[in-house]
Parts: C-alpha cells; structure tokens; sequence
C-alpha cells in the first residue's frame, strides 16, 4: 500500500481557509499571532488554540497520559481531553475551546523530551506489563517497596505545572430568578424558549457555545444543505427580538440541585439560578467507533470536521475516509465533498442508509460505498503523528470482521457511530437512564415535576421531530406556571441512528474505549473477569470516566462491553452515576467574591453614629470594638479599654444575635430534656439554666441558655452562627419524636443588650421599676419579667463576662428606644458601650468556651470541661450513647488553660501545641490580659498535660517554641463572687 502524505507537520506552517461562508466564527479581518511549543502560528479573532494550528496543518496537540501516545482534536467542543495544553499560568486547558490572543505562548504537556519526540512513548510498548488496575497490586509488596516507587511515579503523575508566582483574577457570583430556564441554544432548546415565552414567561436561555443554534452551526440537514443554517437565521432572529428572552451564551449550566437551583459559569462569573421550571435540551455526544489505533491525530468524529469547516474555515484533510453507523455521516461526506476534500470511500457499518435519497446523491458523486463493513484498523506514519490510511475489512458478526481487508489511504478519518444523550443534569435530578434495544440508545425517565427535557436529548434526532419537541416542553413549561400554552402531545422517536455494536477487537490491541485514560477494550473485559462485575466497580478498578471528559464518549462502549462480559442486558448494566459539576470548575469560581447577604440588630444605627469597627458574626453585622473617648479605633487598645471598663464600672453591648427559640406547648420540658445533656424536667419557673446540645456522635454542637417562663414556655437562646441549625434540629427530631409542642425560631423577633459590671444594677434602677432587682429577690441564674421604662422585658442574670449583669430582651421594635433609655441611665455612671473583641476577651479571663471557637467535629463535653453540664440521672438526651462511651476511654485531649508572661510573645489561634516533634493540640483562643496580668488562652494538650502546673510547648511566630504554663480555669475571679453580687 501506498501511504497518502500527511497534511502538514509540525514544521509545515501555513494558513489555507476556506472561503465564506466557512468560518462563521473567525474575523478574517483580524489576523492574531502567538506560538506554540515555542514556534510562531498565525490565526484569526475567533479562532481557538486547536482550530489556527489545524489551519497551520498540526494536528497533535497532547500526549495520552498513559502510554504517552500522540493526540489530535477529537470533538473540537471541549468534550475531550486529547487537546489539553498548558498557558503560561493555567495547566489543562482545552485547545479546542480556548481562544487565541495575541502573544499567547502555548505549550504542550505530559512528555518528557519534546512534544513531537516523545522519550516516553516507549511505555507503549511495556502495556502488556501495565494491565487493568496493575497499580493496586503492584507496588505494595514486598514490605517497604513503595518508598522506592513513590519518587519514580510522582515525577510521572500530574498533567500541566502551576505558576506558584501567578496572581488570580477577579471571580464573583451572582444571583438570577427566572419563570423558565432552557438548557441548550440548539434547535429544541430555541424553540422551547420561543414557545414559552410567547406565552409570557420569562425564559433564561442558556447555551455553551459561542452562537446559538447548536447542530444548525455546523452539521448538515438535508442533501442541499440549506435547511440548518436558514432555520438557524429564523429562529435565532425570533429569540433575539423576544423582549422576554434573556441569553446567555458561552455558559455553562454545571449541575442540578433541588427545586431547580442552577449553577451557571459564564466567563468569571458563576449565576446561581432560581427557576420555576426548568428545560434541559443538551443535545447528545457524537460517539466513536473503536477499533485498533482509533486515538490517532487525523481521526475524529464527523461533527469535528464540520465544526472546523463551518465554524473556522479549516480543511480537516485532503483525502478522508467516513466511517458511519447512521445517515450523518452521509451528510458529512457531502459537506467535505463540497469543500473540496476528497472522499476516498464512505464505509457503513449498515446494510444500507435509511434515506435513499442521501445513498443516491453519494452514489452521484462518485463516492465509493463500502455496505457492511469497518475500520478494522487506522495506519500511521513511524511516528504515529497522522492517520495515514485504513484498514477496512467485512462485519461478520456482532463485533467480529471477515478476512481479507481492504486498505485505502487518507489523512483524515471521520465517525459517525452514534449518539450518547447528554443526561448528567437529567440524572443529578433523579431521572433514570434506560436502553432501548431497538434504537440501540438510552431513554431518559422519571423526572421529577418542573423538570422538562427537550430534542436529541430526549431520542429525537429527526430535525422536524426536534422542533416539535421543543414546541412541546416549552408549552408544558409555561402550563405549569399557569399561562395558556397549546396541548403538544408526545411523538416517539423512530429515527435510529445508534449502529448496535461499533466496537471491533483487534489482536493486537490499542482499540481505546477511554481516551483519557489510555483504556483498551481488554482493559474493560478484564475488569469484569476479576470480579468486578458492576458498572460502578468496573469504573473504579480501571479508571474509565474518570478522566476529563467523565466518559461522555466513553459511558455507551463500556457499557455494552461490560453487559457482554457480564451476561447482562445494556439495560440492566446502565452507566455510571453522574454528580455534579458537569464541566469542571476552578477554585476562582468557587471562592470567588459572593453575595454575603448579613443581617443587622435593632440598635446597628446606633453603633454606626457610635463610629465602631464592624465585623461579621455568622450572618450579623456587630460591632467589634468603638473608639476609646480620644477617639483612637485600634484592636488592641479599644478591646483592653472596653474590658477594663466592664471590669471597673459598667458596659452595654449589643446580644440581639444570640438566637431565640419558644417552645411551647405540654411536652416542653420533655422535649428540652431530650435536646440538651442538663437536666431540665425540674427547672423552676423564673430560673435559667446552662444548656449543652451534643449530636449523635456526642460532638458539642451549640450552647445557649434555657428560661422558664412557665410551666410549658420555655425560651432557648443559641450561639449567633448556631441558631438555624438547632432551629432545624429541634424541627428534624420532633418529626420523629411527635412531642406536643410548638418551636418557633423567634430571633428576629427579639432585640437583646447584656448590661455588665459593678454598677450595672444601679444603671437599671433608675428605669426599670418592676421587677425588683435587689440581690435577694433577683439572684444570680433567675429570670424575670418586667418592663424597662415602658417597654416589656425579659430580664436574665446571666455572667457571660464574668461580672454583675443583665440581660435584657424585649421586642425587636424597641431596641433603638432600649439602647437609649439604658445609655442616658447610665450617663452618670459614665457607661460605655463593648464589642465583641472585648466581650471575647471577658469570657476568656473566665474560662467560657465559645462553641465553634474552641470546639472542632470531635470535642465531646469530657474533653472541653462541661462534664457538670451533663446529667447522668437521667435515661436519655440525644448523643448520650457516645457521651458515654467516649468518656469511658483513656482521653487523648483536653482543653486547658494556659498562662504566658505579659511581656512575650503572644500565640494565634490555630498555632500547634507540641511534644516533642509530635503534634498533640493547638490554640483555640488567646490574649492579652490586663486584668489578669498575663497573656492567657485555651488550647487542646495532651491529657497527661491538663493537671494544673504543668508546660507545654506552643509553637508562635517565626517557628518560636515557648513553654507556657497549665493553669486551672477561671483566670480571673475564681470563686466567681463578681457576678453574683
């Protein structure tokens, strides 16, 4: 055999387009210059990095990441991982849908020596050593070999390298709401959002690609080949002009979450989208064919050369070979005719094509027609750089060819094996995949309600079917919001385009199921043969789907493989589960600046006209500190300030964050029992009591304090991050308990000030006349209820801060009037307001946890030191199982209180406690104390070092070790007589 010359090299340059109207994408007005693997390239605005080096006659692009093999454009969509390369600050990026700019310096990844010159190419020929899940038991034995591999396999793993030196971009979200949001700009999805919207909805359309009209942009319709790009001109004119049409295009929809909530990533921006009913009209995934060398640059899908033809005015070949199972390819060998690329042989693996008019029309051409046969094989030049020919020989059976092939040259391959729905978003809202024998493709059902599906994704690959369709889902959308829409029934698909079984084994091997991850089909059938009979395990033991394109081409091959092998129906076997994200996301989307919606108290004007620093708490705005009275707003001296403040005469904050629970009702004291580990059946009406919220793992989860109004109203309070998840907790344990009580989360009903210090009882004395407040009537831990000036309160001794205090809740609407009445009170006493730096500080000095602070997943009530918090009497709480065996082991940690001269240097949060060179804890809190005279702080220790008196070693800035002192809690005030004055 004569072997045909291949298009070009990687020294070959030149740019040849085709003429208009090929390159609907490209400004051939603005040509753009950049370089790849450090050579010069020329392309135009619009054209992607893949699509200008095949207009400059390269086509391999990547290296495979197993066998280091040559790789070529396989969808020119983005959908496949033979086109990623590395940008100067991005590893893995997709050539084929990364657009050129110019300067642009593109190079290639996974090779060691040159792209071109692959030293690693030789793993090729080790395969036969590097069978299916080799690595799980090969570099275990014998004992302490893997030190040995571990060097060797990190230098090889990993695609790509990261600029450590580069400077993120700006990422943000936003939020959209919508009636209708359609999934996909092809045809089903443009006539959907038409029909919806013209029955006066608002429609979000949604489309991947840079121009709506999906297949319209490229493939070929009917044999003249006008029908797609005229359809496409009506109806992307009539969606444009459509007042109540919103387009978003070069976006991606990248999951489905409950009640229609959908991520959307356009450029650096992620939506987050609220719709009422929701279309998905994805379209499907052209499949490939496999048969020996079928990864080789030059041999792409059918849809590819279309794309480049239509899209980027680029000649994919000179002389091509069509390899089909369905008309399409038919159409496709039409367009490259009419292009000018010579079509060496159409080869179907049917009996004949469906349309007899497109068999005609090739027959009229010329073009030879090869009925019931395959290519049993791709050749290539020495260095597998181009496809330069096939082997094709007659199907004899399901999988199995006859003798006696016929090989023709070409540079250019194109398949047409079929087509996968494009289901994640379908799957990820519940539905279900099923295989229908006779089309040989998958259906999708059981969706759930608001969900509707639309086109080739839902099996219809006839045009005029699809547009039906489309019309179909749109008005059942705009029904389901109550709008007249028109009664569309339900058509079944009855064109096939799925051939059956387009996977031929070859002896020698190299027919890739999985491109991404060098998967041959034995690699898939041995799978099966040690054990792992399940679609889910045969993923897991041998990697497919796993690689970059989550098995989009490569779900459906694996599937009747693993069905065969297995005995099974493809129906029975189905494909692996499909999770979100269906693209993948970068971190920059992710962590990028977001809608912090917060919250503010009753009195947050009041703090503003006070000038403080204000910081969030949880979903709260409040005030970290105030200026001091010369008007200096630094951390440190206004929190030393304000607490010594506190300390000495009195201070207000604002405690209107706390969360606030009523429970209601004959079951309350029942129902708190059960919540938290105190005992509270007996709590006496007017009194309050410390109340501890363990999980079921026996994690201190909240704290806050209990309050008997009565004998069934109880009011709880919660930490300011912790109130909606105890608010749900209460609600999620009641739907299985079935107490008679009421919950009402009731924190934005309340507003709250906590006034402490020496002289905080003489501030309310002169405005709050009931109740009494004297020490004997109103002690320490009681409650009462009462009226500040005019307005209803419920009062509480509580001593967060470890001195004299009250605190003071009252309807939310008085909380600006509250603040002032108890500020011009206390004006004679010089009162002065506190932050919560301050605040944090207090209760450090009395040894008060702050959960979520210094509380982690794992601490129990044992190790931070609430064991009094916890009743043993009585039989139940929830968590109270793992209380009890966790404080039946040998403890590993405790919470200590440590001491540090006042003068040094002061530990952060977070900095590790050590012993030795092991780890054994770290800070959770710490400052300096004035009052105390000392830096203090909380850490976790090992538990031989709890015991008073004893050192451990605190690992500050600088990588400074300093030995602090165990001391036993409270720091300041031991005997706690301050706050029960």
């Amino acid at each position: 055999m004569t072997r045909f010359e291949p298009l070009g090299d990687a020294t070959s340059r030149h740019d040849d387009r085709l003429p208009d109207p090929m390159g609907s994408l490209i400004d051939r007005d603005r040509p753009i210059d950049f370089t790849f693997e450090g050579v010069a390239y020329r392309g135009f605005q619009g054209d992607t990095i893949a699509s200008a080096l095949a207009a400059n006659g390269r086509l391999l692009l990547s290296r495979s990441f197993k066998y280091h093999r040559p790789r070529g454009p396989l969808t020119l969509a983005g959908h496949d991982a033979n086109t990623l390369v590395q940008l100067p600050d991005e590893p893995n990026v997709l050539a084929d849908a990364q657009p050129i700019i110019p300067g642009l310096a593109v190079m290639g990844q996974n090779y060691s020596g040159s792209l071109d010159h692959d030293r690693d190419m030789k793993l090729g020929k080790l395969s036969r050593f590097m069978p299916v899940g080799f690595y799980y038991r090969a570099f275990y034995k014998p004992w302490g070999i893997w030190k040995y591999w571990e060097p060797l396999i990190r230098r090889k793993a990993g695609l790509g390298h990261y600029d450590l030196e580069a400077r993120g971009e700006y990422h943000d979200k936003a939020y959209r709401f919508t009636d209708v949001m359609v999934v996909g700009g092809g045809p089903a999805g443009l006539e959907a959002a038409l029909t919806a919207a013209e029955a006066g909805v608002r429609v979000l359309l949604v489309e991947q690609q840079p121009r709506l009209g999906g297949a319209l942009t490229y493939a070929r319709f009917d044999t003249e080949g006008r029908r797609g790009e005229a359809l496409r001109a009506s109806l992307v004119a009539a969606v444009e002009a459509h007042d109540n049409i919103d387009i978003l295009c070069e976006a991606t929809c990248n999951g489905w979450f409950s009640d229609n909530y959908l991520p959307v990533i356009q450029g650096q921006r992620m939506y987050k989208v609220r719709a009422r009913e929701c279309i998905v009209a994805s379209g499907s995934f052209d499949q490939p064919a496999v048969f020996r060398n079928n990864d080789l640059p030059g041999v792409m899908l059918a849809s590819a050369a279309q794309r480049l033809m239509r899209h980027y005015a680029v000649r994919p070949g000179k002389r091509a070979v069509i390899l089909t199972g369905n008309d399409d390819g038919y159409l496709a060998a039409l367009d490259l005719h009419e292009q000018g690329i010579e079509v060496a042989a159409l080869v179907d693996m049917r009996q004949d094509a469906d349309d007899a008019d497109l068999a005609n029309a090739i027959d009229v051409l010329g073009i030879p027609r090869h009925l019931n046969h395959t290519v049993y094989e791709a050749l290539h030049d020495k260095r597998l750089h181009r496809v330069t020919g096939v082997e094709l020989r007659h199907i004899a059976g399901m999988g199995e060819v006859g003798g006696g092939g016929l090989t023709l040259a070409c540079d250019l391959l194109c398949m047409s094996a079929g087509y996968m729905p494009v289901y994640q978003l379908l799957c990820q809202a519940g539905g279900r995949l099923g295989y229908d024998e006779e089309s040989a493709g998958f259906t999708l059902g059981g969706l759930p309600a608001h969900l509707h599906v639309a086109g080739s994704v839902n099996g219809f690959h006839d045009l005029g079917k699809v547009l039906r369709d489309g019309t179909r889902a749109g008005a059942a959308a705009a029904r389901a919001l109550g709008r007249n829409a028109p009664e569309v029934s339900a058509e079944a698909p009855c064109l096939r385009t799925n051939f059956p079984w387009p996977i031929f084994a070859h002896p020698k091997g190299k027919e890739f199921v999985d491109l991404d991850e060098d998967l041959q089909i034995r690699d898939i059938v041995n799978a099966t043969r040690h054990g792992y009979r399940d679609i889910q395990l045969v993923k897991r033991f041998s990697t497919v789907g796993m690689g970059p394109s989550q098995g989009r081409h490569s779900a459906l091959p694996t599937a009747r493989l693993v069905a065969r092998a297995t005995g099974r129906s493809i129906a029975e076997t189905g494909v692996t589960t499909a999770r979100p994200p269906f693209g993948a996301e970068t971190l920059a989307h992710l962590a990028g600046r977001a809608f912090d919606p917060f919250r503010q108290t009753p009195m947050h004007r009041r703090h503003v006209e006070l000038g403080a620093r204000l910081v969030p708490a949880g979903t709260w705005q409040r005030p970290a500190f105030y200026p001091t009275p010369e008007g200096v707003l630094e951390r440190n001296r206004c929190m030393q300030a304000e607490a010594c403040h506190v300390r000495e005469q009195v201070g207000i904050i604002d405690v209107s964050t706390l969360g606030g629970l009523e429970i209601r009702g004959p079951d309350a004291a029942e129902f708190i029992n059960r919540l938290y580990t105190f005992g509270f059946l007996k709590q006496p009406v007017g009194r309050t009591r410390y109340a501890v919220m363990t999980n079921e793992q026996g994690v201190v989860i909240d704290d806050g304090v209990s309050c008997r109004l009565g004998e069934h109203h109880f009011y709880v309070t919660a930490t300011t991050s912790g109130a909606p998840g105890v608010h749900q907790s209460m609600l999620q344990w009641n739907a299985q308990w079935r107490l008679e009580v009421d919950i009402a989360n009731v924190t934005s009903a309340f507003a709250a000030v906590n006034v402490a210090g020496p002289l905080s009882r003489r501030v309310l004395e002169k405005v709050c006349h009931d109740p009494d407040l004297s020490a004997g009537a109103f002690p320490y831990l009681a409650l009462r209820e009462g009226h500040v000036g005019d307005i209803p309160a419920r009062l509480l001794r509580v001593g967060f801060v470890g001195e004299l205090g009250y605190e003071i809740h009252v309807p939310s609407r008085y909380g600006e009037s509250l603040w002032d009445r108890l500020m011009e009170a206390g004006r004679e006493f010089d009162i002065r307001p506190f932050g919560v730096e301050a605040q944090r500080l207090l209760r450090l000095e009395k040894g008060h946890v702050i959960i979520g602070q210094d509380t982690d997943g794992m601490s129990h009530p044992g190790e931070i030191g609430l064991t009094w918090a916890v009743n043993r009497s009585k039989p139940f709480f929830v968590g109270r199982r793992a209380v009890d065996i966790l404080d039946a082991q040998p403890p590993r940690r405790r919470l200590v209180g440590f001491k540090l001269p006042l003068d040094g240097p002061r530990p952060l949060e977070g900095h590790l406690v050590l012993e030795g060179d092991r780890i054994t804890g770290n800070v959770t809190s710490c400052e300096r104390s004035n009052s105390v005279g000392a830096i203090i702080g909380l850490a976790y220790a090992g538990a031989d070092k709890a015991t008073p008196g004893s050192r451990i070693t605190l690992r500050v800035e600088g990588s400074q070790d300093v030995q602090a002192e165990v001391v036993a809690l409270p720091f300041f005030d031991p005997d706690n007589a301050r706050q029960e004055l």
